[in-house]
C-alpha cells in the first residue's frame, strides 16, 4: 500500500501500477541475472513451496536478497 500511496501522491496512479514494478523486477531477475528462483521470489515476499517445504526453510536469504536488490537499484539508475 505504501507504493500505491506514493504513486497516487505523485499523480502516477492512473498510468502505472505496483504490480507493474514487481513484474518488471521479476522479469529482469529472470532474464538478466543468474539469481535462483527462490531468492527472487523471497525478494518479492512470496511464500516458497508448500507447507511441508516451508516447515524446513529456516533462513530468509537476506544477504542474497540484499545483493539482488543492490543490483536492481544499479540497473534502475543506468542512463
Amino acid at each position: 500500500m505504501t507504493l500505491t500511496k506514493i504513486l497516487r501522491d505523485a499523480g502516477l496512479a492512473e498510468r502505472v501500477t505496483v504490480h507493474g514494478f514487481r513484474a518488471s523486477f521479476r522479469t529482469w531477475a529472470l532474464e538478466q541475472t543468474e539469481t535462483p528462483w527462490a531468492v527472487a521470489e523471497a525478494a518479492l515476499a512470496h511464500s516458497l513451496g508448500d507447507s511441508t517445504q516451508q516447515a524446513y526453510i529456516r533462513g530468509d536469504a537476506y544477504t542474497k536478497r540484499r545483493q539482488l536488490m543492490d543490483r536492481w537499484a544499479d540497473y534502475l539508475q543506468r542512463p
